[in-house]
């Protein structure tokens, strides 16, 4: 029998139930702190922020946030929702350069029941995606494995956008 080791994944099984309030925000959370690293947020613009997701579907898996706390896509001015569609292609550019992709979903959940695990914050998933990234592991072991860190990720990403 063969393992994979993926102690990373602990610290989301074993966390405790989410408040049912709705008022924990990790993106606010992370905001809120002067440690990017900590907090795996590679670029903050004047509106946005780009973060690393810890539970990634694929290497790469990135959210792209307003700064504000905006729950619906109606809450949005035109100048956040220009800068989140202008962050979400440069960072696009840059794992293009980075990491060569052949594809990418891009996702926007609104509401829990289309998705949302963080409804009250909106914010886009951004995945890239190669060919033969969905393999055995996935379809036959229910197991994602992910090629790169989050830490080493965190680093190539923000050495391409300086």
């Amino acid at each position: 029998m063969d393992h994979l080791w993926a102690p990373w994944r602990l610290a989301y099984v074993a966390a405790p139930p989410k408040p049912s309030q709705g008022d924990d925000c990790f993106i606010c959370r992370g905001l809120a702190e002067a440690d990017d690293r900590k907090n795996l947020i590679p670029l903050r613009t004047p509106r946005t922020a780009v973060i690393l997701n810890r539970y990634p579907y694929n290497n790469g898996h990135l959210l792209i946030a307003p700064l504000a706390h905006k729950g619906a896509f109606s809450d949005l001015d035109p100048d956040e929702l220009l800068e989140l569609q202008e962050t979400l292609r440069r960072i696009i550019a840059t794992l293009d350069e980075a990491m060569s992709p052949h594809g990418y979903n891009v996702g926007l959940n609104l509401g829990r029941v289309a998705g949302a695990g963080l409804p009250g914050h909106l914010h886009w998933h951004l995945v890239p995606r190669w060919n033969g990234d969905t393999n055995f592991m996935t379809t036959v072991a229910d197991t994602r494995v992910i090629s790169q860190s989050l830490e080493a990720l965190y680093d190539l990403l923000v050495s391409k956008l300086q």
